[in-house]
């Protein structure tokens, strides 16, 4: 018989309130379930232990809790801890805990595969399935932060929407995500703690800043020039250099949040004097800081990092531009959990 009971956590807050109010019951009894349901966390009706049993009962034969579970989980030998995260339906994700002597970050997923075609990233091998549910989201930061205080004895720092899938496919949901994850009646986190990455959708950039969402953007840039992007990005055909430029000058004019441009350099793709004077062009057009990142192999791709010489040719020319640019080395690695590289392995 197929289970017709809805997942409680559609449900707003005003809703709860409202259901109960219908039963005769009073309306505080929702605020206690909205704050089991998001502050505490918790997965079943019996855990609302400030709930008389016929309240707890009525919850269960109306509502289910549609939680993930971790299906597996590796440590790499830096401490970074990747999760495959089983939802509710037994489709699977995966979520990356990394931890850096100052501060511990969760790295998210935000659809099941992906439906874009970079061709230097194992997510894309995995066609998309569906998107997740913003309690899905949620929830991957919940469990990460008990990994935080956990292993490490501290809360998360840091959350990046930089898992599988593209995040701006997916907007509404990581939008009401993130509205839980900063809620201080869900987990209380700045926005500026987040940031949000996408391969680069102008329209919905747009949206964005007309939306007056206070999280960061990154942008995985990978070439400023056309013809190059095109080729490792090849659904960037549909989004020109160029619009995107404008969504972001449009994106700083109303947040004057400054973008982050992430860069991986490859050896015979990204490397010459011209790809790096494209990207500073690109850079000085729009307030901007890139970040440099080593390219992680993935099964049976072609595709090799740069030797060190180029990167110190992007560092050297980027910085005498004055655009501030860090170079950031893999973590994970060792477990297929650096960036590029989620792909339910």
């Amino acid at each position: 018989m197929e289970n017709t009971k809805k997942n409680i956590r559609v449900l707003t807050k005003d809703e709860l309130i409202q259901f109960f109010e219908q039963h005769d019951m009073s309306s505080y009894r929702g605020k206690q379930v909205y704050q089991w349901l998001w502050q505490k966390g918790v997965h079943d009706f019996d855990s609302m232990t400030n709930l008389p049993l016929e309240h707890r009962e009525l919850l269960k034969a109306n509502f289910q809790i549609n939680h993930i579970k971790i299906h597996a989980k590796q440590k790499s030998k830096d401490g970074t801890v990747k999760n495959a995260v089983q939802l509710y339906d037994q489709l699977v994700v995966e979520s990356v805990l990394i931890p850096t002597a100052r501060r511990t970050t969760a790295c998210v997923s935000s659809q099941v595969g992906c439906s874009l075609d970079c061709t230097f990233c194992a997510t894309a091998s995995l066609k998309r399935i569906r998107n997740l549910n913003p309690d899905e989201i949620y929830d991957q930061v919940v469990i990460i932060n008990q990994q935080s205080l956990a292993y490490y004895k501290r809360p998360l720092s840091n959350i990046v929407f930089m898992g599988m899938g593209e995040p701006l496919m997916n907007y509404k949901n990581v939008l009401a995500s993130i509205d839980k994850i900063t809620d201080p009646e869900g987990l209380g986190i700045s926005p500026k703690k987040i940031t949000v990455s996408t391969s680069g959708i102008p329209k919905i950039i747009r949206k964005m800043a007309d939306d007056g969402v206070k999280f960061r953007l990154a942008v995985s840039l990978h070439s400023a020039r056309q013809e190059i992007r095109d080729k490792i990005m090849p659904f960037a055909t549909k989004f020109p250099l160029d619009e995107l430029l404008k969504s972001l000058q449009y994106w700083y004019a109303l947040t004057k949040n400054r973008i982050t441009f992430e860069y991986i350099v490859w050896g015979g793709v990204n490397d010459s004097k011209l790809d790096i004077q494209a990207l500073v062009k690109f850079c000085l057009q729009v307030p901007s800081k890139v970040n440099l990142i080593q390219y992680n192999p993935i099964d049976g791709n072609l595709m090799k990092q740069a030797p060190s010489k180029t990167i110190d040719a992007y560092m050297k020319t980027l910085i005498d531009s004055k655009i501030q640019v860090t170079y950031r080395r893999s973590r994970g690695e060792d477990i297929d959990a650096a960036c590029g590289q989620l792909a339910n392995k």
